[in-house]
């Protein structure tokens, strides 16, 4: 017999897997599960599984609820970017992309600040057009998101037909700002979502959904 409080402590406090759980118990793999059935724990789904597998230390990231005018406004503005100018499409990360260093700015702060991100975890894209200097671009991005050239990905070219004003906006090519994490991004998009629907007096739902999607 497995004791509830052992593979409690193992499979649900600790995240073990079924496997590891059977090489440390000295036992199969199907012993395991029959004694995690009849303790009625629930399994895992797979898509969790692969987010502790992915994450072993867990979450990278942890939200702090918004309660200063300062924090509400940030996480105002935070929710704002993405809705207006992240990607949505991508289910497995955060992404926002654009020319404005300020807009970065913002959005990295709301990382950083409300999510507690570590910002040495990021990565970064950088698209330029043909006419652009590339070391000079990234230079300018380094320098002024305090980030590094080693989280840049491979800069993205493009063949430069722009004229006017939209050359000079995109000086320095458009950056986008990558945090690969499910459970952070589907925490975002679930909040997008509820404020679609609710009044402005409900918006500590936004918060609640958030907080519930960062345990």
């Amino acid at each position: 017999m497995l004791e509830k409080r052992l593979l409690e402590e193992y499979y649900v406090n600790k995240y073990h897997s079924v496997a590891y759980i059977a090489h440390e118990l000295g036992c199969s793999e199907n012993k395991v599960n029959y004694w995690l059935r009849k303790h009625g724990i629930p399994k895992r789904s797979i898509s969790e599984a692969q987010y502790i597998k992915q994450n072993p230390h867990g979450d990278p990231f942890s939200f702090i609820a918004p309660t200063t005018q300062q924090q509400w406004f940030l996480f105002g503005i935070g929710l704002g970017l993405w809705w207006g100018e992240g990607n949505k499409t991508n289910r497995t990360s955060l992404r926002l992309g654009n020319t404005d260093p300020d807009l970065l700015k913002y959005f990295l702060l709301f990382l950083r600040e409300l999510f507690q991100i570590d910002v040495t975890r990021l990565r970064f894209g950088l698209q330029i057009f043909t006419d652009i200097d590339p070391v000079a671009a990234q230079q300018f991005w380094c320098r002024t998101l305090h980030i590094s050239p080693s989280q840049f990905q491979k800069v993205v070219v493009s063949k430069s037909v722009a004229r006017g004003t939209y050359r000079k906006k995109s000086e320095y090519g458009v950056l986008t700002i990558y945090f690969s994490n499910t459970k952070i991004r589907d925490s975002i998009y679930r909040a997008i979502e509820t404020l679609r629907t609710t009044s402005y007096a409900n918006v500590a739902q936004l918060v609640e959904r958030i907080h519930g999607g960062s345990h």
